[in-house]
């Protein structure tokens, strides 16, 4: 049920705000939703581009983009993260890096509403412009 509120909100930001990069994580099932909304807009819009994040550096741990992305992502700074906080880390350089964050998340208690309050308040700032479409779902 996620996957046409997320298709509408990834048009909404290629169309009103002219977003042509999209990455996604590589871990979760709101990552393979999200992948596959972009890949379905990808043949309505073939300017943008779809990533895979990879927290491990590809010499360590190579990963092959899967059908339909363009490459995959590895964030600079990585390198000296612990293995078991790469991924945390690689989420947390994604926020300060991006310009706008698509998320679904609707539990409480969890490290994706971590990251998302660390994003709304970069949104504060101004820094980043964050959109939880679990709240248009609710």
């Amino acid at each position: 049920d996620v996957l046409p509120a997320l298709r509408e909100a990834v048009e909404r930001h290629i169309v009103e705000h002219g977003v042509t990069e999209f990455i996604v994580g590589n871990y979760g099932g709101f990552d393979r939703i999200a992948g596959a909304a972009v890949k379905q807009l990808k043949a309505q819009y073939p300017r943008i581009s779809l990533r895979i994040m990879i927290p491990y550096h590809p010499a360590e741990r190579p990963v092959e983009a899967p059908n339909g992305y363009d490459g995959t992502y590895y964030p600079n700074g990585l390198e000296g993260v612990p293995k078991r906080f790469r991924i945390a880390r690689a989420n947390r350089i994604m926020i300060d890096t991006s310009d706008w964050l698509i998320a679904y998340v609707w539990h409480g208690a969890s490290n994706s509403r971590k990251f998302l309050e660390y994003a709304e308040r970069r949104e504060k700032k101004g820094l980043l412009q964050v959109q939880n479409i679990a709240e248009i779902d609710a």
